[in-house]
C-alpha cells in the first residue's frame, strides 16, 4: 500500500478499457447491419488495425464478444431512450416522451443498422443458448419496462382506470417496430411520422381527459412535448 493520498491509474487497464470501447462500437454497427453472427475477433483486430491476441484478452472467445455487444448496445439503448426522460412526472406525457426518444434513437441511427435489438432478435429468436437468452432478457425488460410506465400513468390517473397496460404495450412496441423495419428496408423515413400519429392516437384513447393535453393531438414528433 503506498502512503500517498491518491492512486495513480493502471496504464495498462486504461488502454484496455479504451480498446474495449472501441471494439464494441464498431460490433455493434456491425451486428445492427449483419447479425451478431457476422463478429469475430478476427475481422474486428484487422479492421480496427488491433493485435487479435489483444483483442482474444479482452473478450475471450466469440461467444464472449457477442454477449459484450448485446450489453453495450442494452447500456448505449438506455442512454439514449430512457434516461433522458429524467424526473418527468409518471403520465401518459412520460409515455409519450418515451415513445419519441425511441422513434429518435432509430431515426437517427444510432446503430447504423436502426434498432439493434430488433435486428439481433430476428437473427436470434428461433435459437437457444446464452446469447440468444441474453437478447429475451433485454427485449422482456425493455417490455416490461414500457408496461411499468403505461401502468404508472394509470395508477397516477392520467390514463382510464380500465386501461389495459400490456396490450397497449404491445400495441405501441409494434408500431415503433414497424416504422424501424420499413424505414430501414426502404430507406425512408415518413414511417416515423405515421407510427408516431399512432401511436398518439392510441395513447389518447387511453387517456383521461383531463390528461389529453400531455399528448400532441397530431402525432407529429417534431410538434410533441420534448423528451
Amino acid at each position: 500500500m503506498s502512503g500517498s493520498s491518491g492512486t495513480k491509474p493502471d496504464g495498462r487497464v486504461e488502454r484496455g478499457n479504451q480498446t474495449r470501447r472501441l471494439v464494441l462500437g464498431r460490433t455493434m454497427d456491425i451486428a445492427s447491419i449483419e447479425g451478431l453472427e457476422g463478429l469475430s475477433l478476427g475481422r474486428i483486430a484487422n479492421e480496427l488495425e488491433l493485435s487479435k491476441s489483444g483483442v482474444f484478452a479482452l473478450f475471450g472467445s466469440k461467444e464472449e464478444l457477442q454477449l459484450a455487444t448485446v450489453r453495450a448496445a442494452a447500456a448505449v439503448f438506455a442512454d439514449r431512450v430512457v434516461a433522458p426522460l429524467g424526473d418527468l412526472p409518471a403520465g401518459p406525457g412520460r409515455v409519450w416522451a418515451l415513445c419519441r426518444n425511441w422513434l429518435d434513437y432509430s431515426a437517427g441511427r444510432v446503430f447504423a443498422g436502426g434498432c439493434f435489438f430488433y435486428a439481433v432478435s430476428a437473427e436470434f429468436d428461433a435459437r437457444s443458448g446464452p446469447v440468444h437468452d441474453a437478447i429475451v432478457r433485454a427485449r422482456q425488460d425493455w417490455t416490461a419496462y414500457v408496461e411499468g410506465e403505461l401502468e404508472g400513468a394509470r395508477r397516477a390517473g392520467g390514463l382510464l382506470p380500465d386501461a389495459d397496460a400490456p396490450q397497449l404495450a404491445f400495441e405501441i412496441i409494434a408500431l415503433m417496430e414497424a416504422a424501424n423495419a420499413q424505414s430501414v428496408l426502404l430507406g425512408e423515413d415518413g414511417a416515423y411520422t405515421r407510427a408516431a400519429g399512432g401511436i398518439a392516437r392510441r395513447l389518447r384513447a387511453e387517456t383521461a381527459s383531463e390528461a389529453l393535453g400531455e399528448i400532441d393531438a397530431s402525432g407529429d414528433r417534431s410538434s410533441a412535448p420534448p423528451a
